[in-house]
């Protein structure tokens, strides 16, 4: 394979030493990384969307919050509840993070600087998931301290030190980033922007809710109701009386690897197209 020459003063020895690593094609996971991190930070797309994401997800338990009237119920959730409609936006961009370099032709030059295309693939995986990580964080801490500030009606909003709330903030936080790394997964799998997008919708959206209603032994394993009935709870969800079966919820940790399993599986299959396609 012939070099690519990386550009910068030509009595620089770390530039000549950078020259070399991509003369032979060595490109290392740092080196990937890097590249990454400046083309997903100069994309305006990438803030505006976490942006929205975290605030709207803010905004959300805000509103449940002020409506809440009985203190009785999982407060903890309540609070977190804007985060499950949140995950369609980081669902959606982790497949634009993919599939733009697709419609742009960028995916040539990327694929040609590094030639190992499942390290390419890793390392976009690892500097979005770490992004949508630290934004799914801030707007889940964020949203249980809006949401219980406004709970009125003499309700005392839950705290940290309860059993379960802290971890189910933190659940709730990474749910953001599995979901976005199944959206990268999936755009290098069909690298179609629109039909991604309409897997990630149906499959994480669509698809969970239909399951829930129709096979109750399936509705545990769904994404959706994955984050919203295991990672988010401080307590197992109840049915009411004459709702029928009722499916039992998996854990919040037996969640919280379900969503990791099906993160890994789609990025596992779309590293492994993506080295056996051509770009």
């Amino acid at each position: 394979m012939t070099g690519i020459t990386v550009s910068g003063t030509d009595n620089a020895s770390g530039t000549r030493g950078r020259s070399r690593a991509v003369s032979g094609g060595h490109y290392r996971f740092r080196h990937a990384a890097r590249m990454e991190w400046v083309k997903l930070r100069t994309l305006r797309s990438t803030w505006w969307t976490l942006g929205i994401t975290a605030v709207g997800a803010v905004a959300i338990g805000v509103g449940v919050g002020a409506g809440t009237r009985d203190g009785s119920g999982d407060l903890t959730n309540n609070a977190l509840v804007g985060m499950v409609p949140g995950l369609l936006l980081t669902g959606v961009l982790g497949v634009l993070v993919t599939t733009a370099e697709y419609s742009s032709g960028m995916i040539r030059s990327t694929l040609a600087a590094i030639p190992r295309r499942p390290l390419a693939l890793a390392a976009k995986a690892a500097v979005f998931g770490a992004l949508a990580l630290a934004f799914g964080e801030l707007a889940s801490f964020a949203s249980f301290f809006a949401g219980g500030a406004a709970l009125g009606h003499g309700i005392a909003a839950p705290t940290l030190g309860r059993p379960g709330v802290l971890r189910a903030v933190v659940f709730s936080g990474m749910s953001f980033a599995l979901i976005g790394l199944i959206g990268v997964g999936l755009g290098a799998i069909v690298r179609h922007t629109a039909a991604a997008i309409a897997m990630v919708v149906g499959g994480v959206y669509v698809l969970g809710q239909v399951v829930g209603a129709l096979a109750h032994a399936a509705a545990p394993y769904m994404p959706i109701l994955i984050v919203a009935n295991s990672l988010s709870t401080t307590r197992p969800p109840t049915c009411s009386a004459g709702s029928g079966s009722c499916p039992q919820m998996l854990s919040a940790w037996s969640g919280l690897g379900m969503l990791g399993l099906y993160a890994a599986v789609v990025l596992v299959i779309g590293g492994w197209l993506l080295a056996r396609r051509d770009a």
